[in-house]
């Protein structure tokens, strides 16, 4: 078995070389892992940001199963982070870290999503997060961090409000402008003429009304795409969605209480949710999720306990539950996709 001394003088000879190959990020003395299980034998570690199936590699980042009679392991220690706090700045900002509407506190920045018409770019989150419980106009501007964490414009305008899924109160008040039943017909008018005309421009509706509450929701536009890192802190990048289940476990990564895992205890939920004062708004079809969030937190993405798919979109709780809205709903809702 080889010494770590050298090993380490293998790993100053071959730096370089390695550091070059596909998604190498780090080099070091490590235990050879074979089938999950350590064998206690020296080797060289050498840490991926993502392990690659060989077959999908150039010749040139295949990394060898021995140099020099010493034995080379592939760790997967992903994306590395120096530590900063989630209600810090953050340029290009992931998902969960703190957002807000320049007139509120703050809550989570989820995740980026695709409008499905034309591709772009934008954050989702909450209403109550980014359009201020409807009370903001498309156009206004998101900071991140949020306003409570220091956020001021413009120097930390990150986006715009784009559109957003509007929360109908009990006993008829709504908040926010009127208007919305025009504004949507003129679009869906508007969007017929453009089919028809072949624009690729369409015209989205700045407040989507449903027929109950189903989602708090919002999208955001991004000022640049330098922005912009499609990863969410301790998650990674998106691939999916994914059915919630009772008994399944969940995870999120959010501003507040940053990753926490929780259970699914409760589906197809009519659920009466406080939004301050007087204002409660029922909402129908949601999960329940134990305690795993605090405020904040709002506005995270949860997804399954093992893999990166989304489950649903974290906007409320308890001392001892969780409230989201399953992810489908929201992507349909808000038309855009992973």
């Amino acid at each position: 078995m080889a010494t770590k001394e050298e090993i380490r003088n293998l790993k100053l000879e071959n730096l370089k070389t390695l550091k070059k190959k596909l998604n190498v990020n780090g080099i070091g003395i490590g235990h050879k892992v074979v089938d999950g299980k350590d064998t206690g034998e020296l080797c060289l570690t050498v840490m991926v940001r993502k392990k690659v199936p060989k077959a999908e590699l150039l010749k040139k980042d295949l990394i060898p199963g021995k140099l020099n009679n010493i034995s080379l392991d592939v760790f997967d220690i992903g994306e590395i982070y120096a530590y900063k706090a989630r209600t810090d700045r953050w340029r290009p900002a992931p998902g969960g870290v703190s957002i807000g509407h320049y007139a509120i506190t703050a809550g989570t920045l989820g995740v980026y999503v695709k409008d499905r018409t034309t591709g772009e770019k934008l954050i989702l989150s909450n209403n109550h997060v980014m359009a201020n419980s409807n009370d903001a106009s498309v156009g206004d501007t998101i900071l991140q961090p949020g306003p409570a964490d220091g956020g001021k414009s413009p120097q930390d305008r990150i986006a715009e409000l784009e559109r957003f899924v509007r929360i109908q109160y009990q006993g008829g008040g709504n908040g926010g402008s009127s208007g919305c039943s025009i504004a949507k017909g003129l679009s869906w008018i508007m969007n017929c003429l453009a089919a028809i005309t072949g624009s690729k421009t369409r015209l989205v509706p700045v407040k989507i009304q449903s027929e109950y509450n189903e989602v708090d929701a919002a999208l955001a536009k991004p000022v640049e795409s330098s922005v912009i890192d499609n990863k969410i802190i301790d998650i990674g990048t998106i691939t999916g969605t994914k059915e919630a289940e009772l008994g399944m476990a969940v995870r999120k990564s959010g501003r507040t209480t940053a990753t926490t895992t929780g259970t699914i205890q409760v589906l197809d939920s009519n659920i009466d949710v406080g939004y301050g004062g007087s204002k409660v708004a029922t909402f129908e079809h949601q999960i329940v999720a134990g305690d795993m969030s605090n405020p904040g937190d709002s506005g995270s993405l949860v997804v399954d306990g093992s893999d990166p798919l989304a489950v649903g979109l974290l906007f409320a709780g308890s001392d001892t539950s969780t409230i989201l809205s399953p992810i489908d709903r929201v992507l349909d809702l808000l038309e855009v996709e992973f």
